[in-house]
């Protein structure tokens, strides 16, 4: 039975974040330094070669898949667009640390979402079927090896979901321009819904 291997990465760096802001479905564009270390990762650790590649529609997306999969089509999935913060959007920490709902939804972002946004497990529930339908999508059309590029809160996400080994989505965390690749065993898929992390990506370098 053929299995399908998926290459999750997120995506190069943006300056709203490095300055420590909330940044989720606001578009904005890779930082300089965030396109050069993309382009430095591609050129030393190379990134797989695939045959079809998805993303998240916004632009820190797709401008990353751009330089990860040159002169690719990129074909967008709305669901793995990141978490919506309402009216955080854009605002740090600091900024937020006086408002009590702000505290709440650390302490259980499932049932607190931010004003004018998306709870955890409103989240997880859109990230789960825009994943689904990727593995779906992947079998119908006989493509057994995909790129898909997005943010770090949906790969750790979909990682805390359905990968083994199991671990919670903290766990999971990666630097931008990294990622982890999955197999997905279609017996598996079908019987338990879960797909083996068996590398880093780009591969860890070997140390035999």
């Amino acid at each position: 039975m053929q299995s399908y291997v998926i290459h999750l990465i997120r995506h190069g760096a943006v300056d709203e974040t490095l300055k420590g802001r909330y940044i989720g479905s606001t578009d904005v564009d890779l930082s300089k330094t965030g396109r050069e270390n993309l382009v430095l990762i591609r050129e030393t650790a190379g990134y797989p070669t695939v045959q079809k590649v998805y993303s998240s529609p916004l632009q820190r997306c797709l401008q990353s898949c751009e330089i990860i999969f040159p002169g690719m089509d990129i074909n967008n999935i709305s669901n793995f667009s990141e978490c919506d913060f309402g009216d955080w959007e854009g605002k740090s920490a600091q900024e937020l640390a006086g408002n009590p709902l702000f505290g709440q939804w650390l302490q259980n972002s499932d049932k607190t979402p931010p004003p004018g946004g998306e709870s955890g497990k409103a989240f997880a529930s859109r990230v789960g079927r825009g994943f689904e339908r990727l593995v779906e999508k992947m079998s119908a059309e006989g493509i057994t090896e995909a790129g898909v590029v997005t943010h770090g809160g949906v790969i750790m996400t979909i990682l805390a979901m359905y990968g083994l080994p199991q671990a919670p989505s903290y766990q999971w965390r990666m630097d931008n321009g990294y990622g982890f690749s999955v197999r997905v065993n279609p017996f598996l898929w079908m019987r338990e819904k879960v797909v083996e992390v068996y590398d880093t990506c780009p591969a860890a370098p070997d140390r035999t």
